[in-house]
């Protein structure tokens, strides 16, 4: 089973912020899909599918962003999900709006969010679908940045990689991730 994980923060006054981009994939997914993400005991949203005949599941942690950990490390756990089949998808604050970026491993990069999962899963080496949301100006602080909502503009550049992102997903379903970043890293 391959789990894809979609960062963010649970509530409504968090939905459209920045640090949701996550979240939004796990949605577009969600659609394209058919899945009807529930409440489960690991603290999450998660719904499991069938996509060109590999079984799927979809994940948003209802932790909170700093605490994403303490929800995937027990699903992977009830549902023997290898370290391999891992996808997380989250927001990148070195990455102009709109871009996105393939990893296969690496470090947090200051995310909160992937710390907590490095934390709980014991490893770096788990595939990352990274989105774009730029650097605060102006000495706004990064905590007020992540936790606002996009410009009009960066609006239109993230949902668009957001659609982008559920396409390199759909494409890790049947291909070696290696063959999806090099088709989708900009």
């Amino acid at each position: 089973m391959k789990l894809f994980v979609g960062l963010g923060n649970p509530g409504k006054e968090y939905e459209q912020t920045r640090h949701n981009v996550g979240f939004w994939v796990i949605d577009e997914l969600a659609k394209r899909w058919d899945v009807s993400l529930k409440t489960a005991k690991f603290r999450g949203l998660f719904g499991t599918a069938s996509v060109s005949g590999e079984k799927v599941a979809l994940c948003k942690p209802l932790t909170y962003m700093n605490l994403s950990g303490e929800c995937v490390r027990p699903l992977m756990d009830y549902y023997d999900i290898a370290i391999d089949d891992v996808i997380v998808i989250y927001d990148d604050l070195d990455l102009p709006p709109g871009k996105i970026r393939l990893r296969l491993k690496g470090s947090s990069g200051g995310h909160n969010g992937v710390k907590s999962l490095i934390h709980h899963l014991g490893t770096e080496q788990f595939k990352r679908i990274r989105i774009g949301i730029g650097r605060p100006a102006g000495g706004q602080p990064v905590t007020d940045y992540v936790l606002g909502r996009l410009t009009e503009e960066e609006k239109l550049a993230v949902d668009k990689a957001v659609l982008r992102a559920a396409d390199a997903c759909e494409q890790a379903v049947k291909a070696p991730f290696i063959q999806v970043m090099n088709d989708f890293n900009e």
